[in-house]
């Protein structure tokens, strides 16, 4: 039997696309043996599932609404930032997924992408999405000062995401220009602007506007901890994974990433809190630099 919150609800209706969603990106996969459509799916489904539950309120709830116009915009810029690097593209399959296919071997992966890839991911998705189930619960209930908040801060991370991607696609555009000019590219990964502070930033400002849309959820039930709470922990966690993967990556490519590491923390940008060999590590990354000269990336 099936649970009567799952009929005729939002909750039930978003949990049947998400299971929908999940299976289809598994059966696509197989078929063209790329592994990156729940990638291609990540910014847009969020902005579904809360256009969903803000629909089956008539758009009469203002923090549902509100929930529902940052998530679009925050959808439209992650999606644009994608297609502009041709992740849309059948070629444009996530480098990682090619890494870890070599790693695992054929059969691990497959139940790796099944379990995880696919399934797990877009359950992620629908988790870190769910606090605006939770104003919908209590959609009676009018906006207070936490909304205000959580929405301005919010749009601060999105900001600054923006700005991250923007440096990375500048960088990644010019080291390209180079190298196809025959020119040596002497600064291979980016450690500039906002990656200065941190060496995932764009990671950071994510793990940030997620967790604080779960504020919307406490302002709206006026509880520190409920379910929808579940949601934030995951992606951070799966961040983390993904940064560590990523970074093992870097490491093989490029000999002196380790000297980046230990200047720069990896996720939270607290380089006040910098430990005296992390000081002298962007001492010696600063002369490296430097040393570069004009010519260097």
């Amino acid at each position: 039997m099936i649970p009567s919150v799952l009929v005729g609800t939002p909750y039930g209706d978003t949990v049947y696309v998400c299971v929908a969603l999940a299976a289809l990106c598994w059966v696509v996969s197989l078929l063209t043996d790329d592994y990156s459509w729940v990638d291609r799916l990540w910014s847009v489904v969020p902005a579904v599932f809360c256009v969903m539950v803000a629909a089956d309120l008539g758009f009469e709830s203002a923090r549902v609404n509100i929930m529902t116009v940052l998530v679009t915009t925050w959808a439209i810029r992650l999606t644009s930032n994608l297609a502009v690097k041709g992740g849309y593209r059948l070629s444009g399959e996530d480098y990682r997924w090619i890494y870890l296919r070599e790693s695992l071997g054929r059969l691990r992966f497959q139940l790796l992408n099944f379990v995880f890839v696919a399934f797990g991911q877009m359950a992620i998705i629908w988790l870190f999405t769910s606090p605006v189930h939770q104003a919908w619960v209590h959609s009676e209930r009018p906006l207070r000062w936490l909304d205000y908040l959580a929405a301005v801060v919010f749009l601060v991370f999105l900001a600054l995401e923006s700005t991250a991607d923007a440096q990375m696609w500048r960088f990644q555009q010019t080291k390209k220009r180079r190298l196809a000019d025959g020119f040596e590219v002497e600064r291979p990964f980016m450690d500039t602007g906002l990656f200065r502070f941190s060496r995932h930033p764009s990671y950071f400002c994510e793990m940030g506007m997620w967790t604080v849309f779960y504020v919307f959820a406490i302002s709206a039930s006026n509880q520190p901890w409920h379910w929808t709470g579940l949601g934030f922990p995951l992606l951070i966690l799966l961040f983390h994974g993904s940064t560590i993967l990523t970074e093992n990556i870097s490491s093989e490519k490029y000999p002196t990433y380790s000297r980046y590491q230990a200047a720069v923390p990896r996720l939270v940008p607290l380089g006040f809190l910098l430990k005296p060999h992390r000081s002298q590590a962007a001492e010696s990354l600063s002369r490296g630099r430097q040393a570069a000269g004009p010519r260097g990336l």
